[in-house]
């Protein structure tokens, strides 16, 4: 499985971007994907999770209620839609698929992983 992460960019606070993550290599409509992000200096965190129908959804509690995972699975691609950003938003997002059955926010539990796409929020 190959994932690629793409959409980032440079927006000031307040804005809004969207990532997508395209799969390819095998279907991912069977399996739960991530969103991580990893911020300079610091460990790679849990952003959001998504079930393989889309019917059930989950995320950090510091970016509920302005962050929206999606997918398509007929287009094999999923979605990150960040509203109401912040300069603590800054960061390598990352897409990643998981195998096994049922949602985790740990990273080592995830199987295959895109190679990241960089948002920067400005004050």
């Amino acid at each position: 499985v190959q994932l690629q992460a793409f959409g980032g960019g440079l927006v000031q606070a307040g804005g809004s971007l969207r990532l997508s993550c395209a799969a390819s290599g095998r279907t991912v409509s069977s399996y739960v994907m991530g969103w991580f992000r990893q911020a300079p200096g610091k460990e790679r965190q849990f952003v959001a999770a998504i079930t393989w129908s889309g019917s059930n959804t989950y995320y950090a509690s510091s970016v509920a209620g302005r962050f929206t995972i999606s997918r398509d699975n007929a287009k094999n691609t999923v979605y990150l839609q960040m509203n109401s950003l912040k300069p603590e938003d800054t960061a390598v997002y990352y897409c990643a698929l998981r195998l096994r059955v049922g949602v985790s926010s740990q990273s080592d539990e995830y199987d295959y992983w895109g190679q990241g796409t960089l948002v920067t929020v400005s004050s």
